[in-house]
């Protein structure tokens, strides 16, 4: 087996990962399982191509340079009961017409980069829940256990890592067979769901932009309007991103089961197995950041991670809410500025806005997600870095987990529709809402000569599926 060697580092290998300390992984009751069925699972094709990686890496080096935005967005945690054409066209209809915002909003190309094809498992606060005094392991996603609150269910089991694999794969060849009829291309979407945001106080704003690209995208051309659309999920069963682990020859060692497999914030320590594991693939990685990653430990992490400057090789998508970003960002800014590496930085206002009503429920204000979001773009602006583009959590669907936006939900509505096993997401009305607020903002704060309003036709991104 061939070894890579990284600057301040020991060899690697895509075992090595192993003598370090792995957080939030399960405990199979039976490792010879365990065994059997990462052998199987490793025995079978690959879910994505090394060329694939190299395209997307290449767009991401753009957006470091400004030069193009990135959309990356979707489900908090998969579902296999919902690996449906109706829920993933959804899904996609939402990411499409929200790159043809804030691609014309913006006046840059969009990246879109979905949580899809492998987002199963879900890293948890505590590693049991507690329901009228019975207590159990915690769901870890469908990847790992199951969410029905028994002994049984929550049991992991080595077998759901196959299903995980198969759900993704059935995702992945849908998503191309969109993409082969031009599911991507920004002509089709027009006529998906014309009426978009409903009652949007910014309906007007969005009724001309797609008249402006109706008559853009009326000129024919064969490139005209295709977005660049990815994978990605949070690389945390280490059994099942090792198991599609594969060296390319000539170009090194590659993580086959995603485009682009990020780190979360709990399992993002420097000496931690999963930041060992992706020193030593060639995806691009991304990597979480909160109000708890200090400079020092940032700056150590691109040592170990970016020790090359590779162009497109690290994003960093930084959560705080909207109350602590004023007193992180810049800091973070600074650190990475002071090693004069290159990075995508993306904003997931999500995460650090998790809040829990007065009966239970977990939600998220709408207003506090715009706020973060907003916050992002005048610290970045103001520091002089590039805010690359944003990371959220949201589906196609009208469902009720997040309070706010122009359909005014409120807490009493979230019982109405809402369907996550996790965290709350942006419905399609909140979601279109949001990537308008972007784009005007994007617009406000970076216009200038060199970067007209509209639709870039000439550097439009093709989708990245390889045919």
């Amino acid at each position: 087996m061939m070894l890579l060697t990284r600057r301040k580092s020991g060899p690697w290998s895509p075992e090595s990962c192993r003598q370090k300390v792995a957080a939030q992984q399960a405990e199979y009751p039976d490792p010879a399982e365990l065994a059997r069925t990462v052998a199987e699972l490793g025995a079978l094709p690959p879910l994505v191509h090394d060329r694939e990686i190299e395209a997307l890496k290449a767009g991401l080096a753009r957006a470091a340079e400004g030069e193009c935005f990135v959309l990356q967005g979707g489900d908090c945690a998969e579902s296999f009961s919902e690996c449906g054409s109706d829920s993933i066209m959804a899904r996609l209809t939402a990411l499409l017409q929200m790159s043809l915002i804030l691609r014309h909003g913006t006046g840059m190309p969009v990246l879109c980069l979905g949580r899809l094809a492998g987002q199963y498992a879900k890293p948890r606060s505590h590693p049991t829940e507690t329901r009228d005094g019975v207590t159990l392991p915690a769901y870890r996603g469908d990847i790992i256990n199951r969410s029905e609150f028994t002994a049984a269910a929550r049991v992991p089991d080595p077998s759901l890592l196959l299903r995980g694999y198969e759900r993704s794969a059935l995702t992945l060849n849908f998503v191309r067979t969109l993409a082969a009829s031009n599911f991507a291309d920004l002509r089709e979407i027009m006529d998906w769901q014309p009426h978009l945001a409903g009652s949007s106080v910014h309906l007007r704003e969005l009724t001309q932009i797609l008249d402006v690209v109706r008559h853009e995208l009326a000129v024919p051309d064969p490139n005209a309007g295709r977005i660049g659309l990815y994978t990605s999920h949070e690389m945390l069963a280490l059994d099942y991103d090792l198991a599609q682990t594969r060296y390319v020859t000539g170009k090194g060692w590659y993580n086959l089961t995603t485009h682009l497999p990020w780190i979360g914030v709990r399992t993002n320590a420097p000496d931690g197995a999963h930041v060992e594991y992706c020193r030593g693939i060639r995806n691009p990685i991304g990597i979480k950041v909160g109000p708890e990653t200090t400079p020092e430990c940032l700056t150590e992490l691109l040592a170990i991670l970016h020790p090359d400057n590779e162009p497109g090789r690290l994003v960093l998508i930084h959560r705080f809410g909207a109350g602590r970003i004023a007193g992180c960002l810049a800091s973070l800014i600074e650190a990475v500025r002071a090693t004069g590496k290159s990075v995508v930085w993306l904003s997931d206002p999500m995460h650090g806005n998790t809040e829990t009503t007065e009966s239970g429920v977990k939600t998220r204000r709408f207003e506090r997600i715009l706020a973060e979001v907003s916050e992002s773009i005048r610290i970045h602006h103001e520091l002089g870095s590039v805010l690359g583009g944003v990371h959220l959590e949201l589906t196609g669907e009208h469902v009720t987990e997040c309070i706010g936006g122009a359909t005014r939900l409120t807490a009493e509505d979230l019982g109405r529709d809402y369907r996550s096993k996790v965290d709350p997401r942006l419905n399609y009305a909140q979601s279109l809402e949001l990537a308008l607020e972007i784009a005007l903002q994007v617009n406000r704060t970076t216009r200038n000569e060199d970067r007209p309003g509209g639709l870039r036709r000439a550097s439009s991104a093709a989708v990245a599926f390889a045919r």
